[in-house]
């Protein structure tokens, strides 16, 4: 599935550069406008970032994010800033389908493992940003400024069978427009069976988003090249029937 990216700032659409709030692209769509023309150009999903509640540590925009949900029929999943099940309780109520989980999917195996079971599998997903690190992906944590104490692959080892969604997002390719890091999905799809991979960062071309699909990810991310007009969203979908 095709998931195109909407990053929000002060209630606008923004996307960051390699997730940096210093370099930072503000684009003239206002995001609940923007939603309904990805749902008009045949979407069905949309993803969410609320970067004011990732920088502040709880959700700034839930109010917002719940409008888009349930104006522009497309299915939403969001994230940023989600600290306590009341949290996603209260996106879920909101309207959202699916709420992000980060850095804490990573510190705090055990109470996400606890959500996931609370909420269900289906409504929770796992954003594991990654650097390559002697060839180990090693997930970031606290706005990208941390490494983790365990590499990606003990990280999904905890979530086996419990989990069924996961983000993963290469941070040296994010916003850079250079290509996807499809070695690191192929990577992951040999290694796991039971997880539905969502693969971030790095889309710049209709090529890229093929290869994405070829390595056996369930789905892709698409923002800063459908904003700056790479390619259409209606093409995009073409390289990926049923998206």
């Amino acid at each position: 599935m095709i998931w195109p990216a909407m990053d929000l700032m002060d209630g606008a659409c923004v996307r960051l550069r390699q997730g940096d709030f210093a370099q930072k692209t503000a684009y003239d769509a206002d995001p609940l406008a923007q939603a309904r023309a990805f749902a008009d150009a045949g979407a069905q999903a949309l993803h969410v970032v609320d970067l004011d509640g990732a920088r502040a540590g709880a959700p700034r925009h839930g109010a917002l994010i719940g409008q888009i949900a349930k104006e522009s029929g497309l299915k939403v999943q969001t994230g940023g800033g989600i600290r306590t099940g009341a949290q996603i309780e209260a996106l879920l109520e909101a309207g959202v389908s699916r709420v992000i989980i980060g850095s804490l999917a990573v510190t705090e195996l055990e109470q996400v493992r606890q959500w996931l079971q609370e909420f269900g599998a289906e409504r929770i997903v796992l954003a594991l940003d990654v650097r390559i690190s002697d060839g180990v992906p090693v997930p970031a944590v606290r706005g990208w400024q941390h490494s983790a104490t365990r590499d990606l692959w003990q990280v999904l080892e905890g979530y086996a069978g419990h989990a069924r969604h996961i983000l993963v997002t290469d941070i040296e390719r994010d916003g850079m427009l250079e290509g996807p890091n499809v070695a690191l999905y192929a990577d992951i799809v040999r290694r796991f069976d039971g997880f539905c991979l969502l693969a971030s960062g790095g889309i710049g071309t209709l090529d890229d988003i093929g290869m994405v699909r070829s390595v056996g990810a369930d789905g892709v991310i698409i923002g800063k090249a459908l904003y700056e007009g790479r390619f259409t969203l209606q093409e995009a979908l073409s390289c990926w029937p049923g998206a």
